[in-house]
């Protein structure tokens, strides 16, 4: 069995209505579409049945991969963390590059959420590892390909 995922409540949400759309409408619309091309005559040589078929085939993948990754999500709400004040998954920070004094916010979520412009990063991504268990005004070394780059924690939130 899989371990468990940790996921924020807003992308196990997503998640859900993803899976509840390829149900209800998806399938269904690939079901006909399979269901006219068969009509066709020639399986054979039907394009549109092929395309259907693997069209069909996709969908059921997607599904069976979301419906996996929700039964091992650990979904987390970050408005109900205790962290006594330190970084940890789901939670919302306030950065300055040292060197640069650029100011950037990121939250920390799950594999599937990352989504740099809006300022959510995966917990495993190098940025979030360096955080992670860091407190309010203690300074985080990121590795990353152009260098070592430090940011200073300006503010740690769980929204």
């Amino acid at each position: 069995m899989a371990s468990s995922v940790p996921m924020t409540v807003i992308g196990a949400e997503k998640l859900r209505q993803e899976l509840q759309h390829l149900k209800s409408v998806e399938r269904p619309a690939v079901i006909t579409a399979i269901a006219e091309a068969r009509a066709q005559g020639d399986l054979s040589e039907n394009a549109e049945y092929d395309a259907a078929k693997e069209k069909q085939g996709f969908i059921e993948g997607r599904i069976a991969e979301i419906e996996g990754k929700l039964s091992a999500a650990q979904v987390i709400d970050p408005k109900s963390l205790s962290s006594e004040d330190r970084v940890v998954f789901a939670a919302t920070v306030d950065l300055e590059e040292v060197n640069s004094g650029e100011r950037v916010t990121y939250q920390i979520v799950g594999d599937d959420e990352g989504d740099i412009k809006q300022g959510k990063i995966t917990v495993s991504s190098p940025i979030a590892r360096a955080l992670i268990g860091k407190h309010e005004g203690d300074v985080a070394i990121v590795k990353a390909p152009g260098g070592d780059r430090e940011y200073e924690i300006l503010e740690i939130r769980f929204v």
